[in-house]
């Protein structure tokens, strides 16, 4: 039989365990709904800018308007793997990791590049590639100007040519308890054609379209990479309630097996001692 001392330790490291894991779930719910409010005001924004730009289309041609909508023959692409710098959160990391290791075999035939956001993604991207850049560093401030600066260096790289195509890899928010890995291309910007035929509007435009494209553009850009990332900040809360949650009922479920064993261990052995007591009685009165 177990001994029982070793069975106490164990569950006091069981019920320790679940005060943090409790403790940790209670802490990601108070956090999600700040980070689910800042993706929700943000998401009408970014559909509306790309509405905007979709009615200037209407009448110019994008890809000559624009550096960042020129398409050119695919050498080198840049993926940008968005992902937390804390782990506990199920398979939110490795989820992201999993999907950018695809890509890149997927792309195999073309020179990649990778730009992570989030220590979790670079620490596991540095044993086998070089990266880029890491910017995970954006998270200690999260912030549009933050997500802006390493857009901006990424806009700047591929119109000087030195990557011609980029894709965002990053947990999609999608509820509490779901997130998708998603990719989408930045660069070069697709806006699809304005086919709203029920109205022929004829827009007068100030100063011109090809200058409102060449402000609105690199604004479109920056929105769709900070929104990325504050998919990915209200997934990884998700996810991490989501794991803390099941990680303390797993922790609640063996504290009561172990419970119970405890009980029977000690059963049998104050059952021992009595039989030793009776044995011996017995033995004295017939000696």
């Amino acid at each position: 039989m177990a001994n029982l001392k070793e069975i106490r330790g164990r569950i006091t490291s069981i019920s320790s365990t679940m005060q943090i894991t409790s403790a940790m779930k209670m802490v990601s719910a108070a956090k999600l709904k700040k980070a689910q409010d800042a993706i929700v005001m943000l998401r009408p924004y970014s559909e509306k800018l790309q509405e905007i730009i979709r009615n200037v289309n209407s009448g110019t041609a994008v890809d000559s308007a624009s550096d960042y909508a020129k398409n050119r023959a695919i050498k080198k692409i840049l993926f940008i793997a968005v992902a937390s710098n804390r782990g506990l959160a199920g398979a939110f990391n490795s989820s992201v990791v999993k999907e950018l290791n695809a890509l890149l075999q997927e792309n195999s035939g073309c020179e990649t590049e990778i730009l992570t956001i989030g220590k979790r993604v670079f620490d596991a991207v540095k044993k086998n590639r070089t990266v880029f850049a890491n910017a995970s560093n954006v998270y200690d401030n999260l912030n549009f100007d933050a997500v802006s600066g390493v857009t901006e260096r990424v806009m700047n790289d591929f119109k000087e040519g030195k990557f011609d195509k980029v894709y965002l890899v990053y947990n999609k928010f999608i509820n509490a308890a779901t997130q998708e890995v998603v990719t989408e291309q930045v660069l070069p910007i697709e806006v699809p054609e304005n086919k709203n035929s029920g109205t022929n509007a004829d827009y007068l435009f100030e100063p011109n379209a090809e200058e409102i494209l060449d402000h609105l553009i690199p604004k479109s850009i920056k929105t769709q990479v900070f929104k990325a990332v504050l998919d990915s900040v209200a997934a990884e809360h998700g996810a991490r309630m989501t794991a803390m949650h099941k990680a303390t009922d797993n922790a609640q479920s063996l504290k009561n097996d172990l419970v119970i064993f405890y009980n029977k261990a000690r059963q049998a052995a104050i059952t021992n001692e009595i039989l030793e007591i009776v044995g011996g009685a017995e033995a004295l009165k017939n000696g």
